[in-house]
């Protein structure tokens, strides 16, 4: 569920992205990261990297860096002598005076500009392909860690419930009703994918409504149907490609089905300059996702924990720079009141250095309770990006007062994993016989009906 002063960059054009087969011209050179920056900041770039768990980049961008500017540097001298040449070769002809020396020095500078040109764009395509890949650094208040067991504990809310029977998780639950299905849909698709019947297809369905109604109505999003099939530019301006193109899924004539909504809301922005007054633009969505779990072999192997296909309600703020820590806690805060209206037992846990997802910068992972596990797992990640993802698709905003433009702060949440959420109802709200006692904030949209399974 969770996959890092403003530079005006240098303007070019790439002929193809190195990075995305078929995808188009990349309009801003050194997108991924402001290279002003890396070239005044080495160490603090080197530092953010190890605190990732990765070597030194730096020195090798700089050089790369080096080499592209010497190159255009000449490429442009020689297009100014060439110029000079040209004149000189005018007042030749008006003398009627011998112009060939000329022509041939002429010749001689287009060649060597040419050659020039061709070791600028090498370069340039070597400096975007090293810093691709390269992830988000982290904020300075994100603890240092290599993995899960770096992250910190922020809060809790909510006390665990305790049954006078050994609680079933939802596998068990579902099964036992007969609503949940994984034979069928195993038949239907393979691993990783499950079948939902009435009451809990309804339920489903129900609290998939119950947060877009309740973001929109009393948190101030607007609610968006975005494509499920995106561009490779899209999925590279969020930060997904090309380093997690094995996640993804992808269609015979290049399309991407979304592994989270984030992809589509967030690129709603893309390649455009907002005006101030506007920020922050809220943006939710229930979509499904479609991720390939690549690596994730053996885990979560049983019940509906990890799939191939699940429901999201995501949230996505696109936020002015100096506002977008506090739509941080907002956004993480937005995700909590679900599970508290939902009565669910949950923790806030601020992740790690080493743990973060490749475009965040910082990130806040909510965990809820689950009886038939006794522990807590992930049901909302909410990461704030800076700009990053902002740079790798040129997403700006004119400032009310000053010159030029700045990178918005784009920001992303689930609000919940639907799928995820059902579990917890289910294992939460079990009964001693098997069925299962709809949440209060949930009966308006199930028809008023109090159990699921009472009536099978």
């Amino acid at each position: 569920m969770r996959r890092l002063g403003v530079h005006r960059p240098c303007q070019w054009t790439l002929a193809a992205s190195p990075f995305i087969t078929g995808a188009p011209a990349i309009s801003v050179f050194g997108a991924m990261f402001d290279l002003k920056w890396i070239r005044e900041n080495p160490d603090s770039f080197d530092r953010g990297l190890a605190r990732r768990g990765l070597q030194p980049m730096a020195a090798r961008v700089l050089e790369l860096d080096r080499q592209w500017r010497e190159a255009q540097t000449g490429a442009e001298q020689l297009q100014a002598e060439r110029n000079k040449l040209s004149k000189e070769i005018g007042v030749a002809k008006a003398k009627g005076q011998d112009a060939s020396d000329i022509l041939g020095r002429v010749a001689k500078t287009k060649d060597e500009q040419a050659a020039l040109e061709a070791s600028a764009a090498e370069r340039r395509g070597e400096i975007d392909a090293v810093l691709a890949t390269l992830p988000n650094l982290p904020a300075a208040d994100v603890p240092d860690g290599k993995d899960e067991t770096g992250n910190v504990e922020i809060r809790r809310h909510g006390t665990p419930p305790s049954f006078a029977f050994a609680a079933r998780d939802h596998a068990a639950l579902g099964e036992g009703l007969r609503l949940m299905d994984f034979a069928r849909a195993g038949k239907i698709s393979g691993a990783r994918f499950v079948v939902l019947y009435g009451q809990l297809a309804r339920l489903e369905r129900a609290l998939a409504q119950f947060m877009l109604d309740l973001h929109t109505r009393e948190f101030g999003y607007q609610e968006v149907s975005p494509p499920l099939l995106v561009r490779g530019e899209a999925a590279f301006g969020v930060g997904q490609l090309p380093k997690f193109e094995e996640d993804l899924f992808k269609t015979t004539n290049g399309f991407y089905l979304i592994p989270t909504a984030e992809v589509s809301l967030t690129n709603l922005v893309a390649d455009e300059i907002l005006d101030e007054a506007v920020l922050p633009l809220r943006f939710t969505a229930g979509t499904p996702c479609f991720r390939s779990e690549a690596g994730a072999a053996g885990k979560d192997t049983r019940g509906m924990i990890r799939q191939h296909q699940f429901e999201k309600v995501e949230l996505v703020s696109i936020a002015h720079p100096d506002q977008s820590e506090a739509e941080h806690e907002r956004m993480t805060a937005c995700a909590e009141e679900v599970l508290k209206r939902l009565g669910l037992a949950y923790r806030v846990m601020l992740l790690c250095s080493g743990d973060m997802g490749f475009a965040s910068r910082k990130t806040y992972d909510i965990e809820v309770w689950l009886p038939g596990q006794g522990t807590y797992r992930e049901i909302s990640s909410c990461s704030n990006c800076g700009e990053f993802q902002a740079r790798r698709m040129s997403a700006r905003f004119r400032p009310k007062e000053g010159k030029g433009t700045r990178f918005v702060h784009t920001l992303n949440g689930s609000a919940l994993a639907v799928g995820r959420t059902l579990i917890a109802v289910m294992e939460n709200y079990q009964q001693g016989n098997g069925t299962i006692t709809v949440p209060d904030a949930l009966r308006p949209y199930m028809g008023g009906l109090t159990t699921i399974g009472g009536d099978v």
